[in-house]
């Protein structure tokens, strides 16, 4: 019975650990076929799915849900697929990993690693951080080839014959010719298992391992490796920047003017700069609207010599030129659109106009700093407008995570009912749904008659970038419901800054800038200004000293955030602009 018992618990023990050994085994398998990503601030389903090259359905299939909602310390598993490690692989940093140690495990230099993830610094290698792992270079790997080719002469397989003798054991007879237990078995496949070994056999003694025989290397920590990494940077010597953009031909006539007065104003900062004694070479190109014209630029030989490239405004010429400034180690600066995604895979890519995802959660953390105290009322567009959802669902989740309360009324309620939303002991913010101006019209007069009926209360208006545009039809509205809106760029026209500048632009070129918001030749002007300077003070060490930078924009405010750690640069500046009821227009930086 006890022979049962004892057998039976054996067998149990047994089922045990090969079913332990079956789930570790199916869980290696699976993290094997997915990356864990960690959600950062700002970072939606559109951008993740760019940084690794997947769909987004096929993010939302591994983690059910994540196309309602995603938050900050989120962790979604990224399939793996043939886009995103043909080239390379993405590995999630664990605990005990270093770059020397992964430099060994993927068989690549520590300095490529750091090479490939230039987002990547001593402070920030930690748990849960996503690298790029690059591969080997065809070249490289074709010198492999070569090398193993190559035959050495052949070598016995065993350097000695060992004779068994009585009580001798797998153990001892390794430790007596300094070889592991793995490496005698191996050479004599026989004796794996065996309790005992035959006393008067002959065994094959094997040559040592041929890591035995090599020196025990120094292992380098990532702040050696990384110092290494940067030592065959690219140089910046006499500045040389090249301007792409369409001019002339084919380009509509609303494009041209546009594109003419960008660069008017950026060749006023090349001048400022001349003046201040910075050398710099400004090359221009006409790129036409056509996919071909890009190419022909490209093909040009003194492109691979610039430092900077600034363009190019169609959004079908920004992969091959940001494939260009990636192979030629260029930075590549793109002014206008924020939808196309090679920012998210190309490490000298620069951003201006901002992913409206990360645009947003600068929002929400202003929004919250300026009203903590707030009731925040939503004011929902009767006509289904959808413009601003993805805004107001984010902005309604920061205000429930700061427990600051929300309510919503319909933009077709009277006076009456948007009286009652009104909490006297708080500051009352409306927001709208839309940034349209269809509903402001709407829904202004009925806001500045609430605000009349009752003064005593604190009352606010929170908007989008797009009021500013809306400014002359609502000037007087806006002060008087002591407005708000976010925004990437504004100047007020009264500031000495941009009265100055209006006046050499008119000194300059005989005409006014075309009366648009942003302002095209301001715009210019600061992206200008603001690279050049920095390149010329900083050279090669740019990226590690963007706040550094000191200077004060006209228009663009410039605040660069790298989106992941192999990628690029997007704008995450956001300032206020208020409409006081004193008819003081205030612009509320929180940086």
């Amino acid at each position: 019975m006890n022979v049962f018992n004892m057998n039976m618990i054996k067998n149990i023990i047994v089922s045990f650990l090969i079913a332990a050994c079956c789930i570790a085994s199916s869980y290696a398998q699976e993290n094997q076929s997915y990356i864990l990503h960690t959600v950062e601030k700002g970072q939606s389903l559109y951008s993740i799915s760019s940084m690794y090259g997947v769909a987004q359905e096929e993010i939302v299939k591994l983690n059910p849900g994540s196309d309602k909602t995603i938050y900050i310390g989120h962790q979604l598993r990224i399939p793996r697929n043939e886009a995103n490690t043909h080239k390379e692989t993405f590995h999630t940093i664990q605990v005990g990993e270093t770059l020397y140690g992964l430099g060994v495990k993927y068989n690549v230099a520590a300095t490529e690693i750091c090479k490939a993830n230039p987002g990547l610094s001593a402070q920030n290698f930690r748990i849960g951080q996503v690298i790029r792992i690059p591969q080997i270079s065809e070249e490289k790997a074709a010198e492999q080839v070569v090398e193993s080719s190559i035959q050495e002469p052949v070598k016995p397989k065993c350097r000695d014959m060992h004779k068994v003798k009585r009580k001798e054991t797998i153990y001892s007879i390794s430790r007596e010719y300094g070889i592991t237990q793995e490496e005698l078995i191996a050479a004599n496949p026989e004796i794996e298992g065996a309790k005992k070994l035959k006393r008067g056999s002959f065994l094959c003694i094997p040559y040592p391992a041929e890591q035995e025989k090599k020196k025990a290397e120094k292992v380098l920590t990532n702040e050696e490796v990384m110092f290494l990494s940067i030592q065959d940077k690219k140089e910046v010597g006499m500045l040389k920047a090249a301007v792409i953009l369409p001019f002339l031909d084919g380009v509509p006539q609303s494009e041209t003017m546009r594109m003419v007065e960008f660069y008017e104003g950026f060749l006023m900062a090349v001048d400022s700069l001349k003046r201040r004694g910075t050398s710099i070479d400004i090359y221009t190109y006409n790129s036409g609207p056509e996919s071909q014209s890009i190419n022909t630029i490209l093909a040009k030989s003194e492109l691979k010599q610039m430092d900077i490239i600034f363009g190019p405004l169609y959004q079908s010429h920004i992969s091959p030129l940001a494939q260009f400034a990636k192979e030629n180690d260029i930075r590549l600066v793109i002014p206008f659109t924020s939808k196309d995604n090679s920012v998210f895979n190309s490490p000298l890519i620069y951003q201006i106009n901002t992913p409206q995802s990360y645009l947003y959660s600068e929002a929400y953390d202003h929004f919250v700093r300026e009203f903590p105290n707030a009731n925040v009322i939503f004011i929902e567009s009767s006509d289904g407008a959808t413009d601003k959802a993805d805004f107001i669902k984010g902005m309604k989740e920061a205000l429930k995570n700061k427990s600051i309360a929300m309510s919503s009324v319909s933009d077709t309620v009277t006076v009456h009912s948007l009286r009652k939303a009104i909490n006297p002991e708080r500051v009352n913010v409306f927001i709208p749904t839309t940034g349209k101006n269809v509903a402001l019209i709407k829904t202004l007069p009925h806001l500045t008659m609430l605000v009349r009926e009752m003064p005593e209360a604190n009352i606010h208006l929170f908007g989008y970038p797009e009021w500013q545009t809306y400014t002359k039809d609502h000037l007087e509205a806006f002060f008087e419901l002591d407005t708000y809106f976010y925004s990437s760029f504004y100047t007020n026209n009264l500031l000495p800054a941009s009265i100055s500048f209006t006046q050499n632009y008119r000194r300059w070129y005989a005409k006014e800038m075309a009366d648009r918001y942003p302002k095209y030749g301001m715009l210019g002007f600061d992206i200008a200004y603001y690279f050049l300077y920095g390149l010329s003070r900083h050279g090669a060490n740019f990226e590690e000293n963007l706040s550094l930078i000191n200077v004060t924009p006209i228009q663009t405010g410039f605040k660069f955030r790298r989106v992941n750690n192999w990628g690029g640069f997007i704008n995450q500046k956001v300032f206020f602009v208020r409409f006081r009821k004193d008819y003081q227009l205030q612009k509320l930086d929180f940086d």
